[in-house]
Protein backbone atom coordinates (compact mmCIF):
# COMPACT_ATOMS: atom_id res chain seq x y z
CA UNK A 1 0.00 0.00 0.00
CA UNK A 2 0.92 3.41 -1.07
CA UNK A 3 0.73 6.52 0.97
CA UNK A 4 -0.15 9.51 -0.35
CA UNK A 5 1.58 12.82 0.43
CA UNK A 6 -0.78 14.52 2.50
CA UNK A 7 -1.61 11.89 4.84
CA UNK A 8 1.95 11.62 5.75
CA UNK A 9 1.63 15.52 6.55
CA UNK A 10 -1.85 15.03 8.51
CA UNK A 11 0.72 13.07 10.54
CA UNK A 12 3.30 15.79 11.55
CA UNK A 13 1.61 17.62 13.85
CA UNK A 14 0.94 14.95 16.11
CA UNK A 15 4.69 13.58 15.77
CA UNK A 16 5.54 17.49 16.51
CA UNK A 17 3.47 17.51 19.42
CA UNK A 18 4.52 14.52 21.25
CA UNK A 19 8.57 15.45 20.80
CA UNK A 20 6.87 18.93 22.68
CA UNK A 21 5.29 17.29 25.31
CA UNK A 22 8.32 14.84 26.23
CA UNK A 23 10.00 17.78 27.54
CA UNK A 24 7.76 19.23 29.72
CA UNK A 25 6.93 18.31 33.34
CA UNK A 26 4.02 17.10 33.86
CA UNK A 27 2.24 18.84 37.27
CA UNK A 28 -0.71 18.24 39.51
CA UNK A 29 -3.23 21.02 39.95
CA UNK A 30 -1.54 21.57 43.25
CA UNK A 31 2.08 21.73 43.91
CA UNK A 32 4.49 22.63 46.55
CA UNK A 33 7.04 25.23 45.83
CA UNK A 34 10.23 26.47 47.46
CA UNK A 35 10.41 30.42 47.81
CA UNK A 36 14.26 30.60 47.73
CA UNK A 37 15.00 34.00 48.12
CA UNK A 38 13.13 33.67 51.33
CA UNK A 39 13.28 30.03 52.10
CA UNK A 40 9.55 29.70 52.82
CA UNK A 41 7.76 26.61 51.19
CA UNK A 42 4.57 27.11 50.76
CA UNK A 43 1.01 25.08 48.50
CA UNK A 44 0.50 26.57 45.25
CA UNK A 45 -2.52 26.31 43.16
CA UNK A 46 -1.25 26.11 39.54
CA UNK A 47 -4.18 27.89 37.43
CA UNK A 48 -4.36 27.69 33.51
CA UNK A 49 -6.96 30.45 33.31
CA UNK A 50 -4.82 32.80 35.54
CA UNK A 51 -2.39 35.07 33.29
CA UNK A 52 0.19 35.83 36.36
CA UNK A 53 1.21 34.79 39.52
CA UNK A 54 -0.07 36.02 42.91
CA UNK A 55 1.32 35.72 46.37
CA UNK A 56 -0.14 36.63 49.86
CA UNK A 57 1.30 39.26 51.23
CA UNK A 58 -0.35 41.88 53.93
CA UNK A 59 1.22 45.14 55.05
CA UNK A 60 1.87 46.12 51.28
CA UNK A 61 4.18 49.46 50.76
CA UNK A 62 6.23 50.74 47.85
CA UNK A 63 9.06 52.84 49.08
CA UNK A 64 12.60 54.49 47.70
CA UNK A 65 15.53 53.00 47.78
CA UNK A 66 18.56 54.70 45.63
CA UNK A 67 16.08 56.39 43.47
CA UNK A 68 14.28 53.31 42.39
CA UNK A 69 10.76 52.07 43.42
CA UNK A 70 10.91 48.81 45.92
CA UNK A 71 7.90 46.71 47.90
CA UNK A 72 7.90 45.98 51.40
CA UNK A 73 5.65 43.59 52.68
CA UNK A 74 4.96 40.87 54.95
CA UNK A 75 4.40 36.81 53.68
CA UNK A 76 0.35 36.29 54.38
CA UNK A 77 1.08 32.75 55.21
CA UNK A 78 -0.36 32.04 59.09
CA UNK A 79 1.61 34.51 60.44
CA UNK A 80 4.72 32.02 59.39
CA UNK A 81 6.85 35.02 58.27
CA UNK A 82 7.28 38.05 61.37
CA UNK A 83 10.28 40.01 59.20
CA UNK A 84 9.05 42.17 56.45
CA UNK A 85 10.43 41.67 52.96
CA UNK A 86 12.00 43.59 50.63
CA UNK A 87 12.40 43.59 46.66
CA UNK A 88 12.71 46.06 43.88
CA UNK A 89 9.04 46.83 42.10
CA UNK A 90 9.65 45.09 38.46
CA UNK A 91 5.79 46.54 37.23
CA UNK A 92 2.21 47.06 38.51
CA UNK A 93 -0.10 44.71 37.14
CA UNK A 94 -3.75 45.70 36.20
CA UNK A 95 -5.87 42.78 37.67
CA UNK A 96 -9.50 42.61 36.08
CA UNK A 97 -12.10 43.03 38.96
CA UNK A 98 -14.54 39.71 39.11
CA UNK A 99 -18.67 40.90 38.79
CA UNK A 100 -18.36 40.68 42.49
CA UNK A 101 -15.57 42.65 43.68
CA UNK A 102 -16.92 45.80 40.94
CA UNK A 103 -18.00 48.99 42.64
CA UNK A 104 -19.77 50.68 39.14
CA UNK A 105 -19.16 54.47 41.23
CA UNK A 106 -15.40 54.14 41.30
CA UNK A 107 -15.30 53.14 37.56
CA UNK A 108 -12.32 51.16 37.82
CA UNK A 109 -12.89 47.76 36.22
CA UNK A 110 -8.84 46.60 37.52
CA UNK A 111 -6.84 46.72 41.05
CA UNK A 112 -3.44 47.64 40.54
CA UNK A 113 -1.04 45.36 42.15
CA UNK A 114 2.78 45.58 42.71
CA UNK A 115 4.84 43.15 41.29
CA UNK A 116 8.14 41.76 42.07
CA UNK A 117 10.37 38.95 40.62
CA UNK A 118 10.61 35.92 42.78
CA UNK A 119 13.34 32.46 42.13
CA UNK A 120 10.61 29.84 42.86
CA UNK A 121 11.50 25.66 42.64
CA UNK A 122 9.21 23.17 41.99
CA UNK A 123 9.79 20.19 41.81
CA UNK A 124 13.37 20.27 40.32
CA UNK A 125 12.82 23.13 38.31
CA UNK A 126 14.08 26.43 39.42
CA UNK A 127 12.28 29.26 37.81
CA UNK A 128 12.52 33.00 38.34
CA UNK A 129 9.16 34.51 37.58
CA UNK A 130 7.06 37.51 38.15
CA UNK A 131 4.42 37.50 41.24
CA UNK A 132 2.08 40.07 42.01
CA UNK A 133 1.52 40.89 45.89
CA UNK A 134 -2.29 40.39 47.44
CA UNK A 135 -4.08 39.33 50.30
CA UNK A 136 -4.60 36.16 49.29
CA UNK A 137 -5.83 34.94 53.33
CA UNK A 138 -9.17 34.11 52.05
CA UNK A 139 -7.78 31.67 49.72
CA UNK A 140 -6.50 27.93 50.39
CA UNK A 141 -3.19 28.02 48.54
CA UNK A 142 -0.77 31.10 49.46
CA UNK A 143 0.05 31.27 45.83
CA UNK A 144 -1.40 30.83 42.13
CA UNK A 145 1.00 30.28 39.40
CA UNK A 146 -0.68 31.91 36.31
CA UNK A 147 0.11 30.12 32.77
CA UNK A 148 2.93 33.10 32.18
CA UNK A 149 5.08 31.50 34.61
CA UNK A 150 3.70 27.67 33.70
CA UNK A 151 4.78 28.55 30.48
CA UNK A 152 8.74 29.29 32.17
CA UNK A 153 8.49 25.71 34.01
CA UNK A 154 7.67 24.38 30.74
CA UNK A 155 4.54 22.85 32.62
CA UNK A 156 1.82 20.37 31.63
CA UNK A 157 -0.88 20.63 34.27
CA UNK A 158 -2.95 17.67 35.18
CA UNK A 159 -5.77 18.40 37.27
CA UNK A 160 -6.39 15.04 38.43
CA UNK A 161 -3.11 15.40 40.07
CA UNK A 162 -2.03 16.77 43.33
CA UNK A 163 1.77 17.18 44.12
CA UNK A 164 2.73 15.43 40.89
CA UNK A 165 6.22 17.03 41.31
CA UNK A 166 6.61 16.05 44.85
CA UNK A 167 8.70 18.53 47.30
CA UNK A 168 10.80 21.39 45.84
CA UNK A 169 14.35 19.82 45.33
CA UNK A 170 16.41 22.13 43.61
CA UNK A 171 20.17 22.68 44.09
CA UNK A 172 21.93 25.87 43.95
CA UNK A 173 22.83 24.59 40.14
CA UNK A 174 19.37 24.52 38.80
CA UNK A 175 18.66 25.70 35.72
CA UNK A 176 16.79 28.86 36.61
CA UNK A 177 17.37 30.67 33.16
CA UNK A 178 15.24 30.77 30.36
Amino acid sequence: MRLKPYALLSCLPLVTGQSLAAEKTIYGLNEYAQLTDIDVEIAAKLDTGAKTASLSARDIERFKRDGETWVRFYLGVDDAHEHPIERPLARISKIKRRAGDYDPEEEKTYTARPVIEMEICMGRTLRSIEVNLTDRSAFQYPLLIGSEALKRFGALVDPSLKYAAGKPGCTSDANSAE
